[in-house]
């Protein structure tokens, strides 16, 4: 593997990209997912219907028929070491990469005001356990699902499939992903949208089983940095927090994923790692934010349970910013880890999550519910 075969997957500028061996991602079959394709001239749309068991493995994906049928619309399809990598493209430049059947979105390069493009997000690709790729960072979906009463039903979905392809590459881009439990009871909507200066992730919950539908989880965003040292949170007095354990999550970029590099110990030493602390009932003490340009310097790994819809990082380093925000979460996740990781290096990065952890989300029976992640790049104008 080689480090172009990298570039070109993630578009990215922010990894620290190590060689290794793959084995081919199970994706969906066209021949049993893209057949029947609905195109829409007005909406730029291409609809096609999911398959019975979202969840069960697929079949490599036919990326010349995804390019044949859906690019040329600010949407193109690359196969990279065996895994379907789908680019969004604006006009102005902004771009947004996605993996499927993940959906982890890797990478987001947003335009600014004097022409060029940076990204916002910070993603790791470094060697697994065995061999296999091991992609951390980004924004992800973290959710699990129980009944309300007998918890027949623990679910955590992983496997997307693409459902729908609209809007203009002038104005705005929309990927939706679908999946579904094996009983066709609950069906999730992952619909990402890349507009001029925003990032939009929305899930979307429809439950049709008989009993209410108990939701914990986040959509994790890794906002890249020049150092958490140089970063500063805007916008946060006043809200209350307590301290939690790190997120249990594949894709975070932790502590414990540090030991094959720097260690854990080395530079998290008082940190446990994420399975010491699972369960993420944290301290349980409460605390009211008194500064309104709070310094991340410090290691933390703090949850908002009372915080403004939305706050702005400025990173001095980089002269960036951006703002985060949220509609239909309560809960905000915060985690730094500190000043003593080295500028620009694999831990350079701010960890942000929208969040259901100590209120979980109920969706009561035959019942919608949506929850939205923003990223905003206020840098246009500037």
């Amino acid at each position: 593997m080689t480090m172009m075969a990298f570039s070109s997957l993630f578009c990215s500028t922010r990894f620290i990209p190590t060689p290794f061996l793959s084995t081919a991602t199970n994706l969906l079959s066209p021949q049993h997912t893209y057949a029947s394709f609905i195109p829409q001239k007005k909406q730029c749309k291409r609809e096609f219907p999911l398959p019975a068991v979202a969840s069960v493995p697929y079949q490599p994906i036919n990326f010349e028929y995804l390019q044949e049928e859906f690019s040329g619309h600010g949407v193109t399809f690359e196969e990279a070491c065996g895994s379907c990598v789908v680019k969004m493209e604006l006009r102005n430049g902004s771009t947004v990469t996605m993996m499927l059947p993940s959906g982890l979105i890797t990478s987001y390069k947003a335009l600014m005001w004097h022409g060029g493009k940076v990204e916002l997000l910070h993603t790791s690709v470094s060697e697994g356990e065995n061999g296999d790729p091991l992609i951390q960072g980004g924004v992800s979906l973290n959710f699990n699902f129980q009944t309300d009463h007998d918890g027949e039903l623990s679910w955590s979905p992983t496997n997307w499939v693409l459902h729908k392809i609209h809007g203009k590459p002038r104005e705005s881009i929309q990927v939706e992903l679908a999946t579904r439990t094996p009983d066709d009871k609950i069906d999730l909507k992952y619909i990402v949208t890349l507009g001029k200066d925003t990032l939009n992730s929305q899930l979307k919950i429809s439950n049709r089983r008989s009993l209410p539908l108990q939701m914990t989880g986040s959509i994790l965003s890794h906002l890249t940095l020049s150092s958490p040292e140089a970063t500063y949170a805007i916008g946060l007095e006043g809200s209350s927090y307590c301290s939690t354990p790190l997120f249990e999550s594949e894709f975070m970029l932790s502590p414990k994923d540090s030991s094959q590099g720097e260690g854990s110990g080395k530079v998290f030493p008082q940190w446990g790692t994420k399975s010491q602390n699972n369960g993420l009932k944290g301290s349980q003490v409460y605390n009211e934010e008194i500064d309104n340009y709070k310094q991340l310097s410090e290691e933390l790994s703090l949850l908002y349970t009372e915080a403004p819809r939305s706050f702005t990082l400025i990173d001095r380093g980089r002269r960036n910013s951006v703002s985060v925000g949220r509609s239909g979460f309560d809960e905000m996740y915060l985690f730094s880890p500190g000043s003593r990781v080295e500028i620009y290096s694999k831990y350079s990065y701010i960890c942000v999550g929208q969040a259901s952890i100590l209120k979980p989300i109920i969706v009561s029976p035959q019942d919608i519910w949506k929850g939205e992640q923003f990223i905003y790049n206020p840098n246009l104008d500037a």
